[in-house]
């Protein structure tokens, strides 16, 4: 099977083309799997951060990508959940252990033994993947592949994301970075709750443009003050200056949720600004956001399917995946990048 594969950590900046297109013998089932003949995959930030080593893969080569659909070619032993010909989405979460606490709470998203798709096993940048039934998707019949790829992450993240801030109707919400999956929040908001206004901080004068298109009522730079404050914010970006920024725009009790895997080092330095009269008092509140669950992801596409939500997408062949990664590197961004596998 054709692959593109991630065969050691390098620098983005300098190297355009860190995977390779490469043939690999089609992975073999073990029980409870599922071969997956891969249509659609999405580019997610995520990746730059395996391929600049800020989450690196434990192992290479390495199959990424996380936003897996496609149909089911074949189920191992005592896999019948899913029958050959059926279309299944694959997300971040490849195996979680079932047994430890956080399994037994629903919180499967921060198990000791949690495994990513397309770090800890390989992911769907291939015509070919394996994956455990139990963590395989139904994709509703109201998406296409290529916009279905989206919701398995930049989606399902920020649907987790909106959870945690806690919104109630005729409140405010801040989005901090308008990327595939803050765009897909804001169309959440606009449908699901049509009284809350939302207010949008991003770099790019395209992306504050494509904020005001989808609805926002206010858009302006990252560290620009906010024209009120907001009962939450959340925060989507590799940087520590938005946060402080955001922080400065909350109400009191007002909510900060960090959707983000890392946050730059280099950036530190923004910490220092925080001031704890105007940032942290009066009992505001910061929350992360670790993964996704199951749950996260079933929740959001059965939501999604019934708004409908469909993503803004750009399409690339299996072998721009580089092309790809570098205009995410360099925030050529309008909705979500999506890699046609096949």
């Amino acid at each position: 099977m054709k692959a593109m594969i991630l065969e050691r950590i390098t620098d983005l900046e300098r190297d355009r083309s860190p995977l390779r297109l490469a043939e690999l013998p089609a992975p073999k089932l073990s029980r409870g799997e599922l071969l997956v003949r891969v249509s659609a995959c999405g580019v997610c930030h995520t990746e730059l951060d395996e391929i600049e080593g800020r989450t690196p893969p434990p192992r290479f080569p390495v199959v990424l990508g996380h936003q897996v659909v496609g149909r089911v070619e074949q189920a191992g032993p005592g896999a019948d959940r899913f029958a050959p010909g059926q279309r299944v989405g694959v997300a971040w979460i490849y195996s979680a252990c079932g047994a430890c606490p956080f399994c037994r709470r629903d919180l499967e998203n921060l198990c000791p033994q949690f495994r990513a798709t397309g770090r800890d096993a390989d992911g769907g940048y291939a015509e070919y993947m394996v994956v455990p039934e139990g963590f395989a998707h139904p994709i509703p019949e109201a998406f296409t592949d290529f916009e279905a790829a989206p919701l398995l992450c930049a989606g399902a993240i920020g649907y987790r994301s909106l959870r945690l801030a806690g919104l109630e109707e005729k409140e405010t919400l801040g989005l901090t970075g308008f990327g595939a999956s803050a765009h897909l929040v804001l169309k959440m908001v606009r449908h699901r709750h049509p009284l809350i206004q939302t207010f949008v901080f991003a770099r790019s004068e395209k992306e504050r443009a494509f904020a005001l298109e989808l609805g926002a009522v206010w858009a302006g730079d990252t560290e620009e003050p906010c024209p009120e404050q907001l009962d939450a914010v959340i925060d989507t970006t590799p940087a520590w200056k938005p946060v402080v920024a955001a922080l400065g725009n909350l109400k009191p009790g007002g909510r900060l949720v960090v959707n983000a895997i890392r946050k730059e080092e280099r950036d530190k330095g923004a910490l220092q600004g925080l001031r704890y009269p105007e940032h942290l008092w009066l009992e505001k509140e910061i929350k992360s956001v670790a993964n996704v669950t199951r749950q996260d992801v079933r929740e959001f596409l059965d939501l999604a399917a019934a708004i409908p939500l469909k993503p803004e997408v750009q399409i690339f062949d299996l072998a721009q995946a580089n092309e790809a990664l570098v205009e995410l590197k360099e925030r050529k961004i309008r909705g979500a990048k999506v890699l046609r596998i096949g």
